[in-house]
């Protein structure tokens, strides 16, 4: 008698748009933002760090559109300048602080794509638009989160 092969059922082949992973800035930014406008105090929107602890946010003029971005850095070169002139921290306005040429990232970006910009911008938080809105955030701990649910997930 001879011998006989066997061959299990075979897999079939997966189309590269078949996949179900999320791999979509859309898919892992922050949705709800603590968000600052241009008129603020410096001082007030160091007490909004410290009390929702995050390092910066989006600045919103009185129409909803992005201005600009204020981080601790930007308290930092206050704080630095009051120091150096011994005044105390004076009630200045975000405006004079802020980041008015914002990088931002489309919201239909892959987050391989936005950790490639992030490797290159040394950014620590991006703004993600869509259709000219500001429509999320996206962090670099949130491109990290991303990249170790896709390393567990099973494409089939």
């Amino acid at each position: 008698m001879g011998i006989k092969s066997f061959v299990g059922r075979r897999a079939r082949e997966v189309s590269k748009k078949e996949y179900d992973a999320p791999i979509l800035v859309s898919d892992y930014m922050t949705r709800k933002l603590v968000t600052f406008h241009p008129e603020q105090s410096i001082l007030e929107v160091m007490e909004t760090f410290a009390k929702n602890r995050i390092s910066g946010g989006p600045v919103l003029d009185d129409n909803g559109f992005l201005v600009g971005i204020v981080s601790e850095a930007d308290c930092m070169k206050q704080i630095s300048e009051s120091r150096y002139f011994n005044q105390p921290i004076l009630e200045k306005s975000v405006e004079a602080f802020m980041t008015k040429n914002v990088d931002t990232i489309p919201h239909d970006m892959s987050i391989f794509d936005a950790a490639d910009r992030f490797h290159k911008n040394n950014r620590r938080r991006l703004p993600v638009m869509k259709d000219g809105l500001l429509v999320g955030q996206i962090s670099r701990k949130d491109i990290v989160v991303a990249a170790l649910k896709l390393s567990s997930h099973n494409y089939k």
